[in-house]
């Protein structure tokens, strides 16, 4: 199978590549990425001189470049990862998250439409559900769960989910949807909480905490994402939406304490900060459909994910390090433009 990865040099893309070369050796993979902030081409480093592995540096809203790259490659997939994805950005530019989530994914379906692609997968996020409150623990997202966004950022990918489905109903496009819970894990750019907190406790600098800290969210490790993407992909129905949950619920709170108890560092280092604008109380998935129809569960258990996820980033510190004094940005120029590869 060859597929078109979109946002690959991000964190779940990335992992999702790594995942596929390790299962499915044989299979090809052409990376789409732009190498905004986001997109760190060195994660990719490992795989960069793979026969079967190939990078393009772009944008999916550059209507001339996809579909060029789609007609000369032809994969058999399209997974789109590529979008804007931090709330707080979203509340300084929402501009931004409107042309990249929206009128980027309409552009790669179109090329999708156009060359007769097999599958369209769009991943997207359990925010477009909104929140639950936190005293009603029994209540879950569903995939009928009506659309109800509070940010910039999950109204942008409601409005592409939305766009995905009417491409499916009016052209017969062959489309899947998943939309996940909070991923953690190797890779992720520690603008997020679980890497930024990892980060500025291993400098002994203060842990911003929102509000009081009791946000809920349910927790997913990114290799059981993976697999579950793997799936839809090959098995999952056309036109159809999965949720990809962890059942691995935790506030931020008990988040952050954890990560500093695993550290050995003190929780005088948590500081509580003015609460974000329209901040989300409780998200929470239920995966029984992805389960019944397609033999999904999460593999791994919070409390081995985490530790992993701590080890790793002691492990990779220069991943990181590299990442928060901006030298990372260099790195395409060095790896691509620097030795003639494009």
């Amino acid at each position: 199978m060859k597929h078109l990865v979109t946002g690959g040099a991000g964190f779940i893309g990335s992992n999702y590549i790594f995942y596929l070369l390790k299962k499915y050796p044989n299979d090809e993979i052409v990376c789409l990425d732009k190498l905004t902030y986001a997109g760190n081409l060195s994660t990719l480093e490992s795989v960069l001189d793979l026969p079967n592995f190939k990078f393009v540096k772009g944008d999916i809203c550059d209507r001339d470049l996809v579909y060029k790259l789609v007609e000369e490659e032809m994969p058999d997939v399209i997974v789109n990862f590529a979008a804007e994805s931090h709330v707080d950005r979203s509340i300084e530019d929402p501009s931004l998250f409107l042309n990249t989530n929206i009128v980027g994914t309409s552009v790669l379906m179109d090329a999708a439409r156009k060359y007769g692609i097999k599958r369209f997968h769009q991943v997207s996020t359990d925010e477009v559900y909104g929140d639950l409150p936190l005293d009603r623990p029994d209540l879950l997202f569903h995939e009928d769960t009506p659309l109800h966004t509070s940010s910039p950022y999950s109204s942008s990918k409601a409005g592409a989910d939305l766009l995905v489905m009417a491409y499916h109903r009016t052209f017969g496009l062959p489309v899947t949807i998943s939309r996940c819970s909070n991923n953690y894990g190797p890779y992720q750019f520690p603008e997020k909480l679980i890497p930024l907190m990892i980060a500025k406790a291993l400098n002994d600098e203060k842990l911003p905490v929102y509000g009081d800290g009791a946000n809920v969210r349910d927790w997913l490790y990114v290799e059981d994402h993976c697999e579950a993407i793997d799936l839809i992909c090959r098995k999952g129905k056309v036109g159809e939406v999965y949720n990809v949950g962890g059942h691995n619920e935790r506030n931020n709170l008990t988040i952050v304490k954890l990560i500093l108890k695993e550290l050995g560092k003190s929780e005088d280092l948590i500081t509580f900060v003015v609460d974000r604008k329209g901040h989300d109380r409780r998200y929470a998935i239920d995966p029984t459909k992805i389960h019944n129809e397609l033999g999904w569960l999460p593999k791994t258990s919070f409390e081995n994910g985490i530790k992993e996820t701590i080890k790793w980033y002691l492990d990779n510190k220069d991943w990181w390090k590299t990442i928060m004094s901006g030298e990372y940005q260099n790195y395409y120029q060095k790896m691509y433009l620097d030795k003639g590869r494009v």
